[in-house]
């Protein structure tokens, strides 16, 4: 039984050429997407390091005021050794 026509060898890279080029955008898109997921996941990591900060702090019932005094008075002392 006849299979129709078959396809010349340039029609053959075409097809081929334009799979891979569809390939590589669905790979972009997949790309784009981790890379905000990326992003959301690190803003969601320093959320949470605030929210341990802010713990410590009001268990020590010290403001930020007082721990940025205290951060920039211990940096001061290991600037001057």
């Amino acid at each position: 039984m006849p299979r129709g026509v078959r396809k010349s060898p340039l029609v053959k890279l075409r097809d081929e050429l334009k799979e891979t080029q569809d390939s590589i955008e669905q790979y972009k898109t997949a790309i784009k997407t981790l890379q905000e997921k990326e992003k959301q996941i690190q803003d969601e990591i320093k959320l949470e390091e605030f929210k341990e900060v802010s713990t410590i702090l009001e268990e020590q019932n010290m403001s930020l005021s007082e721990l940025k005094e205290l951060l920039i008075s211990k940096a001061e002392i290991e600037q001057g050794n």
